[in-house]
């Protein structure tokens, strides 16, 4: 008897309101893939084809090419046998052929990162088939010289030599239309068409050696390797790594009979978006082309026109075009072609009611006829995404839970940065008007090349037009300004995923990357100059704005209001002065988990006193110097105190080595000696003897304070008495000391001995008193393993996240740089420690601190308070661990707190 075999489906058909797949198959097949079979099945048009799935490119990495043509081949046939009969033609055949495009489709939208060919099974003969079946010599011609520009600059590698260079297809193109004294590509000829494709194959011959491809199924298959390759491009590893994607997800291949848009006036093509990608307005919108493929949409070589008469009309007055001018040569697709208009918004709201979520669609019109070619999650800003996520909340589409699991927390980053003050732009010279296509402020010295943008601090990447080989030089800039494209360009999308502040479509710049010069008019700008991208209104603005700070209203508020509802962790901050305490308190924080100490120290009129005490000798000469101090620290916590009035605030006593605080320039130490009426040598020697090999380990945390109780007691006699200040001014303060760096339990009762007795002196001489706690840092790995014994003499522990990832991996935070990066690419790591908790091992330890110390004290209190207090998932590991509070930097706040609620809402699914 056979057994039967369980053969895995690794090819996945849709087409005719049939699919294989679904939209719950992102990870198999692909986001792209995925959503053409959900749409299929739901009754969407959508050109028929198949999708490859992610698993064969894992495996294809794996085994190579040979090996997976071998192993796909049979399903890839039969798909394209399906493809034939749903559209009644044949792939490669002369008379009747079936064309078909090959995209990428990872499980998470990637825009322009990896690869597409249009038009694909196209030869000397099959063009003229085309050319006779459609009576439309001009088309055929056309699609043929997009082919092959698409897929040699794909699949052969035909790209610039150098990035003073253009496109080698588009010189080529530039060269005829110079020749012929016309300016679009649609002013071809079919004669210049086929004058272009021949150009095109002669250029492709001399390139690479080999004469273009002429059989359709070798082309496909170059073409499905090509995407498979794609994945490790490095705009796509860029990409990856930017966003925190795995390099082994893979991509998918999405194959598709083509439909045309280039046909002629009764076609085109265009991306539309359900509601405004930018601002989150409820508004649908796109651009459109008439006589295009796709492809010319988002490459930004021809400026394309407004999808509806409203975006049209507003368009228009940006662009200062009238209405008589608007009407006549830039008219919307609503009023050009209102039946098809009418099928589309249909297709748009029948999308976002069923994927509960605004819809990024593209769509081609062939002879008459409209075909969805895709739809997806659209990317957006974070003020988009936070006004889309509450709306939809209002609009009864979504549930509360369902909103707040919408955001994604880093990307409210966008929504507290700042933005340029009103009366700063009111002064402003407006030098051009363009698109805008991505929201925020932006001031920078302009760079015309991505590879330069981090040739000054603050930087504007100025491009005619951006490609996806841009995407590192897009990312490093402050704002980008592009020539040509409309708001669906390249560089509109892939800048509001970023978050990025973009203009594009501004016509009236004349950017020359040989002369590397920005003209407007008469006035020229060249590299290095300052300018200014409003990208809220498209303005561009000469020279630098001054910017103001961002603050939490409309919808934010709304949405961090609703965070607090589902929210039980809370949210500290870590602050060192009262400004950073009251940005912090404006943007929710529930207290202060971090206190430094030290930071206050290194200001000019300190740091001598604390360089004094360093060097002194003796326990009179340390308290001398101390004693200047304490007015100063007393005043730095009095500040503190207030800001948070009313709430706790967790003190760190000082905790770095003292060798940071000491001179090391010889000016410096010269000086130092004459106010100390010492000898130059003997500063010398000094600060030789506070030399450590390893200072992380050395001579810091509280061996400081138990070497030198003396600077416990200032610190703790300037904590107590600027609580009772404020006490005496009706001002609650609720201080907590932290110990830090300590290992063993002694460490811990010798300082805790030396606050108790310093606080008692103070409460003495004041005849009065606060209540004030106790508590460790927990960052040795021993003091994990000990946390029972600790905790019967703390108040509370907070993990400071950042030195027990040090010493649990054994890295040098400041020399991990010369090695982490090469651990992430070659996947030993996956991410980076110091960035984002290591919940496997870092993890065990706060676990196990945690559950230790409270099974001797159930109500301890415990915190993190290092740089993982603001990452989103280790928010969410420190709310399954029972923490009671997360710290983080005052402009993570909100982050923190919306991924506490995130937290909370997951654990009741």
């Amino acid at each position: 008897m056979e057994i039967p075999v369980n053969v895995k489906m690794r090819v996945y058909k849709f087409g005719n309101k049939a699919a294989d797949g679904n939209s719950k198959m992102k990870n198999l097949l692909g986001g792209k893939g995925a959503n053409l079979a959900e749409m299929s099945a739901i009754g969407i048009p959508v050109p028929p084809g198949f999708t490859i799935t992610t698993e064969v490119c894992t495996e294809y990495n794996l085994l190579g090419k040979d090996a997976i043509v071998e192993m796909i081949k049979e399903e890839v046939e039969t798909s394209i046998f399906n493809i034939e009969n749903l559209m009644g033609t044949s792939f490669g055949d002369k008379e009747n052929p079936l064309l078909v495009s090959v995209r990428s489709g990872a499980r998470v939208s990637m825009p322009g990162m990896m690869d597409t060919v249009l038009n694909l099974g196209l030869n000397d003969e099959v063009v003229l088939g085309l050319a006779k079946k459609t009576n439309n010599e001009l088309f055929a011609w056309d699609s043929y010289r997009r082919f092959i520009q698409m897929y040699g600059g794909v699949v052969l590698g035909m790209k610039p030599e150098s990035k003073e260079d253009i496109d080698p297809f588009e010189e080529i193109m530039e060269h005829l239309k110079e020749k012929r004294g016309i300016k679009l590509d649609t002013e071809f000829t079919v004669q210049d068409l086929k004058d272009l494709v021949y150009d095109f194959k002669d250029a492709v011959k001399k390139r690479t050696g080999h004469d273009f491809p002429t059989n359709p199924w070798d082309q496909l298959w170059g073409a499905v390797i090509a995407v498979f390759n794609s994945w490790k491009g490095d705009r796509a590893v860029y990409y990856r790594k930017m966003h925190g994607y795995p390099a082994d997800w893979g991509t998918a291949v999405n194959v598709q009979a083509m439909v045309y848009g280039n046909m002629g006036n009764n076609s085109g093509t265009g991306v539309c978006f359900t509601r405004d990608a930018g601002t989150g307005e409820d508004v649908f919108n796109g651009e459109y082309l008439i006589n295009a493929q796709g492809e010319d949409v988002v490459a930004g070589t021809r400026t394309p026109q407004q999808i509806t008469k409203l975006g049209s009309m507003r368009w228009a007055e940006l662009a200062k075009v009238d209405e008589e001018d608007r009407l006549k040569n830039y008219p919307s697709l609503e009023e050009l072609m209102p039946k098809i208009y009418s099928e589309l918004n249909g297709y748009q709201e029948k999308l976002e009611i069923h994927y509960k979520d605004m819809q990024d669609m593209e769509f081609t019109i062939q002879d008459g006829k409209l075909w969805i070619l895709q739809t997806r999650n659209g990317k957006r800003t974070g003020a988009a995404m936070v006004k889309i996520a509450m709306d939809m909340f209002k609009q009864g589409l979504i549930t509360e839970k369902e909103a707040l699991l919408r955001i994604e927390p880093s990307k409210l980053d966008e929504l507290l940065h700042p933005v340029f003050d009103p009366k700063a732009l009111s002064n402003a010279k407006v030098i051009a008007q363009g698109l805008p296509a991505s929201p925020g402020a932006a001031t920078g010295q302009i760079v015309f090349f991505a590879d330069e943008a981090n040739k000054y601090k603050y930087t504007i990447l100025a491009r005619i037009e951006t490609s996806p080989e841009d995407l590192e030089g897009m990312n490093i800039a402050r704002g980008i300004l592009t020539a040509r494209g409309g708001m669906t360009s390249h560089a509109a999308v892939v800048a509001r995923g970023m978050g990025k502040c973009c203009i594009s479509g501004a016509g009236a710049l004349k950017i020359n990357y040989k002369t590397r010069t920005l003209k407007v008019d008469d006035k020229v700008y060249h590299e290095g100059d300052w300018i200014s991208l409003n990208g809220s209104t498209g303005n561009i603005i000469e020279g630098k704005v001054a910017t103001s700070e961002p603050e939490l209203s409309g919808e934010f508020a709304e949405l961090m209001k609703l965070s607090d509802k589902y929210a039980t962790m809370q949210v500290r901050t870590n602050a060192d002065t009262p400004n950073d305490a009251k940005i912090a308190r404006s943007f929710g924080a529930q207290g202060i988990g971090l206190t430094r100490t030290e930071h206050m120290f290194f200001e000019v009129d300190r740091i001598k006193a604390m360089r004094e005490m360093i060097l002194s000798d003796t326990v009179i000469g340390r308290k001398h110097a101390l004693e200047i101090l304490l007015p100063m620290q007393r005043a730095d916590f009095e500040g503190i105190f207030e800001a948070m009035q009313g709430l706790p605030v967790t003190v760190r006593l000082l905790d770095p080595p003292l060798h940071e605080f000491v001179p090391h320039q010889l000016e410096t130490q010269r000086s130092l000696a004459e106010d100390m009426h010492i000898t130059l040598e003997a500063v010398k020697i000094k600060v030789a003897e506070l030399e450590e090999f390893n200072p992380m380990l050395g001579h810091r945390g509280c061996r400081l304070g138990i070497t030198y109780p003396e600077i416990t007691e200032m610190q703790t006699r300037a904590v107590i008495e600027a609580a009772l200040n404020l006490k005496e001014r009706g001002i609650t303060a609720k201080p907590e000391i932290m110990v830090p760096l300590i290992g063993t339990l002694t460490e811990f009762e010798s300082q805790k001995a030396v606050i108790e007795e310093t606080a008692n002196k103070v409460f003495e001489e004041r005849n009065d008193s606060i209540a004030y706690s106790i508590g460790t840092m927990i960052e040795i790995p021993r003091a994990a393993l000990i946390a029972n014994k600790i905790a019967e003499h703390a108040d509370f522990f907070s993990f400071g996240t950042n030195d027990l990832t040090q010493m649990a991996f054994g890295y040098s935070r400041d020399d991990a740089s010369k090695f982490l990066p090469i651990y992430l690419e070659k996947g030993i790591l996956k991410v980076d420690p110091f960035e984002v908790l290591d919940q496997e091992g870092i993890g065990q330890l706060v676990e196990m601190a945690t559950e230790r110390g409270r099974s001797v004290k159930p109500n301890l209190k415990v915190g993190i308070c290092g740089e993982h207090g603001g990452d989103p998932s280790s928010v969410e590991f420190c709310y399954r661990t029972g923490l009671n509070y997360v710290s983080c930097s005052p402009y993570r706040v909100p982050i923190a707190r919306l991924a506490s609620a995130q937290a909370a809402i997951k654990a009741t699914l």
